[in-house]
């Protein structure tokens, strides 16, 4: 029990604390989107689509936005249960062994002419 509690703990750390550092490992930092990077294509690609201008609540939008600002308090609190659910399910998951061989068949025929000499 105390190992499903202790995954749960750190599932929810590391669920939000690894959001702002995957933001801006791709390029949405606080300062705006970094030069050549992932977040960079996106953009691009996003405007391309739009006609010239990336639409006001589109993924690229948000991701600036989280990236810049971070995420809100509700979000943090829902990210980090979802990060502690996966946690605990994933500590309370055990390895089973593996079933024991089956017994080999006997076969008592009566018949000792496999271990005799034969000549």
């Amino acid at each position: 029990m105390l190992k499903r509690v202790a995954c749960a703990a750190v599932g929810g750390a590391v669920a939000v604390a690894a959001v702002p550092v995957t933001l801006s490992a791709i390029g949405f930092t606080g300062a705006g989107i970094a030069a050549s990077s992932i977040a960079a294509k996106m953009m691009s690609a996003a405007a391309i689509a739009n006609g010239g201008g990336v639409a006001a609540g589109s993924l690229v939008a948000t991701l600036q936005s989280v990236g810049a600002a971070g995420l809100s308090a509700s979000s943090n609190i829902l990210l980090g249960f979802m990060g502690s659910a996966v946690g605990a399910w994933l500590g309370g998951s055990e390895k089973k062994p593996p079933p024991p061989p089956p017994d080999e068949p006997k076969t008592d025929d009566g018949d000792s002419s496999e271990d005799e000499d034969p000549s």
